[in-house]
């Protein structure tokens, strides 16, 4: 069989749902739906003022209360996360402080064990990451559930709640609920220098895309 016609077959059997790409060249049978995070109104407003001050910024906003629903032990005390152009983090940062929001800039795990666990939802700063997988909803630019999945991997101070047992209970039910795509996955590790660590991880967990 040609090549054209094996592509053409594929084509059509994830446009009628029987296969479902995770990756490039990688298939999976069935199809999954598309995570989208709820964009609340608070941050459709936050990002439409920095848009306003700021408007050649690149930027990526959502909340870690995304996560509650992969999650058994539901945290009490959730972050919106704004990640920007390195360059404009300080700005950002400065400008959501005089307008009276709660907000931290790239916060160490001192200030966290200090300031934020008096704050119920707090604001958080961080340099946006080069090439991250974005999605926009409602024309807000927000983190794509790839995105999510690496950064609770990577930064174990913010997602502290997320980390040990319930990250892999985390992984478990995104890459069984929704089309999870594994070289975007793959790609942003890299980006943030996590990539075989994350590959291993990954190896750990050998029911990946099945129910318990």
């Amino acid at each position: 069989m040609k090549t054209t016609t094996i592509n053409w077959r594929v084509y059509k059997l994830v446009q009628l749902g029987v296969l479902n790409r995770i990756g490039r060249g990688k298939f999976a049978v069935g199809k999954k739906r598309i995570y989208t995070p709820e964009i609340s109104l608070k941050i459709k407003s936050i990002y439409t003022k920095l848009k306003k001050n700021f408007p050649y910024l690149r930027m990526c906003i959502w909340n870690t209360s995304s996560l509650n629903e992969f999650m058994i032990h539901q945290p009490g005390r959730f972050y919106v996360i704004i990640e920007v152009d390195k360059d404009a983090a300080q700005s950002v940062f400065y400008y959501l402080k005089e307008n009276k929001f709660s907000v931290f800039i790239d916060p160490t795990q001192d200030l966290f064990e200090k300031y934020i666990p008096d704050e119920k939802e707090s604001l958080i700063v961080k340099p946006l990451v080069t090439e991250a997988p974005l999605n926009v909803i409602n024309r807000v630019y927000t983190a794509t559930i790839e995105k999510m999945l690496v950064d609770i991997f990577c930064d174990d101070v913010i997602f502290a709640a997320q980390q040990g047992s319930e990250m892999r209970t985390i992984y478990q039910e995104a890459f069984y609920k929704y089309a999870v795509n594994e070289s975007s996955i793959m790609r942003y590790a890299d980006r943030r220098g996590k990539k075989e660590s994350l590959r291993e991880y990954l190896s750990t967990i050998s029911n990946l895309r099945q129910k318990n």
